[in-house]
């Protein structure tokens, strides 16, 4: 078993960071009841969950909240080795000229929200798309 080498946040830090987003996607956002909230399996997903009850508790909205699995999306999928895991896309709602916020924990490369994004389109066409992560490591492959 690796050695964990370095903590970043600890969990005080990580639950004032998600509390700051949610207050990020609320100021930012005056139209909040043309929003959803979109994670991205899996920890993504429970970024989400924990998002929508905080948005809820402090502007009183629930919003739609749905999860995206992105493995048959990602451009690197046939050169990974073995059997992928793959869940199911969960989107019961319709985000034609929407604003999607898709959560995710961690933003490096790009590559996962452009597959992400490939697949939002697939549901129909938001009028924008917002991400929400709790860390961005940086060292993007792609424009994102």
């Amino acid at each position: 078993m690796e050695k964990i080498k370095a903590k970043l946040l600890g969990k005080n830090e990580i639950q004032r960071s998600i509390v700051r987003l949610a207050y990020e996607i609320i100021e930012k956002n005056s139209n909040l009841e043309s929003m959803v909230l979109i994670g991205i399996r899996t920890r993504g997903e429970y970024l989400a969950q924990r998002l929508h009850k905080l948005i809820k508790k402090y502007a009183g909205i629930s919003l739609p909240l749905g999860t995206l699995d992105v493995t048959f999306y990602r451009d690197d999928f046939r050169t990974n080795l073995g059997s992928p895991k793959v869940g199911a896309s969960n989107i019961l709602f319709e985000i034609d000229g929407k604003t999607v916020i898709l959560i995710d924990d961690v933003l490096y490369t790009g590559r996962t929200i452009r597959a992400a994004m490939d697949e939002i389109f697939t549901y129909g066409r938001p009028s924008s798309i917002q991400l929400g992560v709790l860390v961005d490591r940086g060292h993007r492959e792609l424009p994102i």
